[in-house]
């Protein structure tokens, strides 16, 4: 795990900073989310200072990684702004008090109700997947009698070299417009009547640990801009993305610091004000779903260790096969095998196969670590399964931010009208 300031156990019990999981447990129940804002705040800060050498930027926390209104006001208060996909997002920024110039709203299904809400709250530049979005975006804009800010999404057909359903900068992907295609289409939307369109946009994909790609994909987007120059457009603004990786197996997250020299080296000339969008490098670390071990069932190959989390609470290991740490709350040094499994009714509810972690038994309290990226912000309720909590540590004090959530109260749900009064005498 991280050496983030977050979780570590203190006298052989887990903690989140200075307060108990056990504790947490009892209060709040299981399965819950637990942030501290202490390596929220370690990562953010770790990030910005990374950049010192690109003397103009802005920072947009990818709110897509973990939108809890807490989170986002935490990140607003270390100056960062937001990267949204949806009007949901917009809605969860703003009420997390984030100033509207200071969102980017990215996505490649925006829809015009969605467009017309980011020119009603005023917000810093859309990033633009489509010539037929920029066209729509500009008719919109003259009906409101507003100039759109816009920058137009590149698509530089670069591999991140990272798994295939987070990749997003190779020709066959759904995002953004082809590098060989942008000239064209940038000077078309240039001239469209309610479009302010400023620079260009480019994100390759997710969970990158190497500079290569990185590097590689924005030295195409500078000669792109240097092209477009020379065409007469004036580019102010270019949108770098995120992408940065952290190691979910104990070991180095990509060099933050090397990504912030690199920057500063390929985009010196370039004479614009850099975006950069991180979401998993600041949130990834900083939480843990904490969970209950339901029970120990005896298996061919080892034991089934069935915990009361499910991949409903964290669908990452059954969308990506993605690895996370699991661990006892109060370990007592003893190891076993074992396959841990949650409760829904899929072969695909599976958090670790066959590894070695520690002895649990049944009613233990366990961590799944590193969950604060994708984890909440991706859970659903299914099975009928009740959403997670989620609790923010500061210190030696905890809140309760997200209450658990009862599927029923989430979509709620009423028989057709002709349907009632039999379905009644049914019941009776």
């Amino acid at each position: 795990m991280s050496a983030d300031p977050g979780f570590a156990v203190r006298g052989g019990v887990l903690h989140a900073e200075g307060v108990s999981l056990a504790t947490i447990a009892q209060v709040v129940g299981t399965p819950t989310y637990v942030y501290s804002a202490a390596a929220l705040r370690a990562a953010a800060r770790r990030f910005r200072d990374a950049l010192a050498p690109v003397p103009r930027k802005a920072l947009a926390f990818a709110v897509k990684a973990n939108p809890s209104l807490a989170v986002l006001n935490l990140l607003r208060e270390e100056g960062y702004g937001a990267d949204i996909v949806s009007g949901g997002e917009m809605t969860a920024v703003l009420n997390a008090g984030m100033a509207a110039r200071d969102i980017a709203f990215s996505g490649v299904g925006k829809t015009p109700e969605e467009l017309a809400q980011a020119l009603r709250v005023g917000v810093g530049h859309i990033n633009l997947e489509s010539e037929r979005e920029g066209e729509v975006l500009a008719a919109i804009a003259v009906r409101m009698g507003r100039a759109a800010p816009a920058l137009l999404r590149v698509n530089p057909d670069v591999d991140a070299g990272t798994h295939a359903k987070i990749t997003t900068g190779t020709s066959d992907t759904k995002f953004g417009v082809a590098i060989g295609d942008a000239p064209a289409i940038y000077d078309w939307l240039a001239a469209r009547p309610g479009l302010s369109l400023q620079g260009v946009a480019v994100h390759i994909g997710s969970q990158i640990m190497a500079p290569d790609p990185l590097e590689a994909a924005y030295r195409r987007i500078g000669e792109l801009v240097a092209a477009l120059r020379a065409r007469g457009q004036g580019i102010s603004h270019v949108d770098l993305g995120g992408g940065l990786g952290v190691d979910y197996r104990g070991g180095a997250d990509a060099d933050v610091a090397a990504y912030g020299a690199m920057v500063a080296r390929v985009t010196r000339d370039w004479d614009v004000t850099l975006l950069f969008e991180p979401g998993r490098y600041i949130a990834a670390h900083a939480g843990v779903l904490l969970t209950r071990v339901l029970w120990v069932k005896p298996g061919e190959e080892c034991s089934f260790v069935v915990i009361d989390a499910g991949m409903n609470d964290l669908a990452r290991p059954a969308l990506y096969d993605a690895w996370h740490d699991f661990a006892a709350v109060a370990p007592n040094g003893a190891t076993m095998r074992a396959h841990v499994v949650g409760p829904v009714c899929e072969s695909s509810d599976g958090f670790a196969r066959a590894r070695m972690i520690d002895r649990v038994g049944e009613g233990d309290l366990a961590v799944i670590r590193d969950v604060g990226a994708y984890g909440a912000s991706m859970a659903s309720c299914y099975n009928s399964r009740a959403l997670a909590a989620e609790v923010m540590v500061e210190g030696g004090r905890f809140a309760l931010i997200t209450p658990r959530i009862a599927a029923a109260d989430i979509r709620p749900q009423t028989l057709p009208e002709w349907w009632q009064g039999a379905a009644l005498g049914r019941a009776a």
